[in-house]
């Protein structure tokens, strides 16, 4: 039965704020007060909390069905638990006394679950019978709140450096906000591997830059934002900006373990040499913590490059406010059908898997889905002839 609402309908309630009361037994089923305890009289027409009635065991004469307060000791007890409690002859100073596990040190169902088995373990005669039938007032009951999370046993405790804890509340507020949709595509990138294969020592050698796959990467998905616009886009309320501007951002992982994302501006306008140089300068400073405020702001589109840790896919977490987040994963060795004038042939080629995450607000299935094939096809159509 509702017994009281705390809040009216569209009211903002804080966390962990209780909005109403039910209670589960009628009310013929509650016990009379004991006559040492008076009940508060009623006070501006409202009725003031229950006083707590001291436990008294059903195995004594006059128990009869005890009375377990939804709230007491400062904890909140759910339904459920006080059935489990009831069942098991539990009083409520006993309950109170039992460690919470729960938000805010509350009595779960688990934690009465192990209790109750500990206490029927436990020998007739021995101290946890009795202190369970032990009648308690509740007033002298203290009641604990655990940490929200264990560190018993072999635990060592890290504290969140500054960055991580940016790093975290950007995760978590990019999650409350896009809804996250993942699409993969699987390319064929032999042709690339074996041009950069060619090339890279003359590459060093005419420009002093090592070129690594990431600008290559970055080329192709310059190529693919310019034939889909609207994944270049950002969301104010119901405000769709598409943005002009290629700010290709670069996820970098720092010697610390945290991360950062450096941005290549107007990727659009830079060739292969200008890629390869901003992506290396970029990630040197990066790593040596010499970035500058601006160096980090204003992408448009985010890429990781996960196969950099062997990882084959991923399922990356959009860079707020932008609307979507490429991963690129480890290029191997793998049997694939080839279609030749002769017919089908298995080959060993360079694969490598595509994934992107997407804003489902503005970003459908199939705009994600063909924006991400248009990347795979600019990579698997790579020209191997290519100058450098």
């Amino acid at each position: 039965m509702l017994v009281e609402i705390r809040f009216q309908e569209n009211d903002v309630v804080p966390i962990n704020k209780t909005i109403a009361i039910i209670e589960t037994e009628s009310t013929g089923d509650q016990p009379a007060a004991s006559p040492a305890v008076s009940q508060p009289a009623p006070v501006n027409g409202k009725q003031e909390a229950p006083v707590e009635v001291p436990y008294v065991p059903a195995s004594e004469p006059g128990g009869g069905s005890q009375h377990l307060s939804a709230q007491s000791g400062g904890r909140f007890y759910s339904p459920l638990v006080r059935t489990i409690a009831r069942e098991e002859k539990i009083s409520q100073a006993e309950l109170d006394r039992i460690p919470g596990s729960g938000q805010e040190g509350r009595v779960t169902k688990k934690d009465m679950l192990e209790y109750v088995a500990r206490r029927h373990e436990a020998p007739a005669n021995g101290n946890g019978s009795q202190q369970a039938t032990t009648p308690v007032a509740p007033q002298a009951v203290t009641t604990q709140r655990p940490a929200a999370a264990s560190a018993e046993g072999n635990v060592e405790i890290v504290e969140m450096d500054r960055m991580r804890k940016l790093i975290a509340d950007h995760m978590m507020m990019s999650k409350h906000t896009s809804p996250h949709v993942t699409s993969f595509v699987e390319a064929d990138v032999t042709n690339m591997v074996n041009w950069r294969n060619k090339v890279k020592d003359a590459f060093k050698k005419k420009y002093g830059e090592n070129i690594t796959f990431t600008p290559l990467f970055v080329e192709a998905v310059t190529r693919a934002l310019r034939d889909y616009p609207m994944v270049n886009v950002s969301v104010d309320g119901t405000r769709i900006l598409v943005k002009k501007d290629i700010n290709i951002g670069m996820a970098a992982a720092l010697p610390s373990g945290n991360l950062i994302v450096p941005v290549i501006r107007n990727a659009d306008y830079l060739n292969l040499v200008g890629l390869t140089k901003q992506v290396n300068d970029l990630a040197a400073r990066a790593r040596q913590n010499q970035l500058k405020p601006e160096e980090i702001q204003g992408g448009t589109f985010t890429l990781t490059n996960v196969g950099t840790f062997g990882n084959v896919m991923g399922t990356p977490i959009i860079n707020q406010p932008q609307a979507a987040i490429m991963a690129t994963g480890a290029i191997r060795k793998k049997p694939a059908v080839l279609e030749t004038e002769y017919g089908d042939v298995i080959a060993i080629r360079q694969m490598m898997f595509l994934s992107l995450s997407y804003d489902h607000r503005v970003v459908d299935g199939m705009l994600g889905g063909s924006f991400l094939r248009r990347v795979a096809d600019y990579l698997e159509q790579f020209d191997s002839d290519r100058d450098i």
